[in-house]
């Protein structure tokens, strides 16, 4: 009875062999991935982001790709089996037999480079959360340039070796390069202007993202979101987004409003000609005040009876806040104008604005006519009111 079995399954299995074979191939490189993934998934929840930053990075984005590497393994093995079991000349001249090596070649690269990439973003978010996590404040941008640049090396590491995998000579390629990369340059000059700018911002860190910038001469202004290759997106006060090409930033001047250390207080008070004499008292008051007030910086501030307006006299008031915050900036300007204020009206003074002048032209008579006498230049009497009724 059971080497009946055994016969038959023999048979079965001499007859179905490469159906088996490549059934059992594919079904185990699918188990062999999924549980690879599950694994490489456990084993990175288990480790922290911010004590194992390299090691959770590398596993959480390993798990996904090195299912996809088991897969592509698998179905090259099941082509492989289906070569071996076929005829000598299929398996010579068949496009499977021709093209099955290249493609798992290019199949286990593309995989790998996905791994890398996702591996190089996890790792990255992982350093910064581990820096915030000790008190430090890792440069974002800096890191954003790092993880570019390194997932830029990857990609064209990548590429090179898939195009030697599908049989395209490197040092063939590297010399059409140096001829047409004159002409890929000439035709897309603004595409290069904007890398070149992107790399300079990325090396000399002029602004990185969260900060506040302006371009003088123009209306952008706005807090840095994004620093790409080709564009850096900004948010403006309606906030809406706009990009501004990487180019722009080498030829154009660019305020880093966020880096100032103080804010400044300028401003033009006027007092009566009248209260002259009050100057000097008002002058020494002021610049105590300053030399005492908080919120202003005390190693430079300038309070001085400037000139003799055209209708009155002007002091000038320059000084730095301590703070940058623009609410705590307008509450210290608010504070010293009303204490001047203040100082003014205690010492008998007072402010005073613009003044204008009205001229008003003088009303002239009729001319006289010819024999008629004269009246001085006056104008004629208004005639005496009605009497009223009753």
């Amino acid at each position: 009875m059971i080497s009946s079995i055994l016969e038959q399954a023999t048979a079965v299995y001499h007859e179905w062999r490469t159906v088996i074979l490549v059934f059992a191939a594919v079904l185990g490189a699918l188990l062999a991935g999924g549980f690879l993934r599950i694994v490489l998934e456990r084993i990175a929840r288990r480790l922290q982001p911010v004590r194992h930053a390299w090691g959770h990075g590398l596993l959480a984005g390993a798990a996904l790709p090195a299912q996809m590497l088991v897969w592509v393994l698998g179905i090259a093995l099941a082509g492989q089996i289906l070569l071996s079991e076929a005829d000598g000349e299929f398996a010579k001249d068949s496009l499977l037999a021709h093209g099955l090596s290249p493609i798992r070649d290019v199949g286990v690269i593309l995989t790998v480079m996905w791994l890398l990439l996702r591996a190089i973003n996890r790792i990255q978010d992982n350093l910064l959360l581990r820096a915030r996590a000790h008190g430090r404040e890792l440069d974002p941008t800096a890191a954003d340039a790092i993880g570019k640049l390194t997932k830029a090396s990857v990609v064209i590491t990548a590429i090179l070796m898939m195009m030697q995998a599908l049989g395209f000579s490197i040092a063939g390629l590297l010399a059409f390069g140096g001829m047409g990369g004159i002409a890929v340059g000439f035709a897309a000059q603004s595409l290069v202007a904007n890398l070149l700018g992107g790399l300079t911002i990325f090396a000399s860190r002029p602004f990185k993202v969260g900060e506040y910038i302006i371009i003088p001469g123009t209306d952008l202004m706005g807090g840095v979101e994004h620093i790409g290759w080709r564009a850096t997106r900004l948010i403006g006060f309606d906030c809406k987004p706009f990009y501004v090409p990487n180019a722009m930033f080498n030829t154009q001047p660019v305020i880093n409003h966020t880096r100032m250390t103080s804010r400044r207080i300028m401003e033009d008070i006027h007092i009566r000609y009248a209260d002259i004499d009050a100057v000097p008292a008002i002058v020494a008051d002021a610049r105590d005040m300053l030399g005492r007030h908080p919120g202003v910086k005390h190693d430079f501030f300038a309070f001085n009876f400037s000139s003799c307006g055209t209708f009155s006299l002007k002091l000038s008031l320059y000084a730095f806040t301590v703070s940058t915050d623009y609410n705590d900036f307008m509450n210290v300007q608010e504070d010293v104008l009303l204490k001047i204020a203040d100082i003014i009206r205690r010492h008998g003074a007072r402010m005073t604005g613009p003044v204008s002048t009205v001229e008003m032209p003088q009303l002239r008579t009729p001319d006289r006519a010819p024999g008629a006498p004269e009246t001085g230049g006056t104008l004629p009497p208004m005639p005496p009111p009605l009497p009223s009724a009753g």
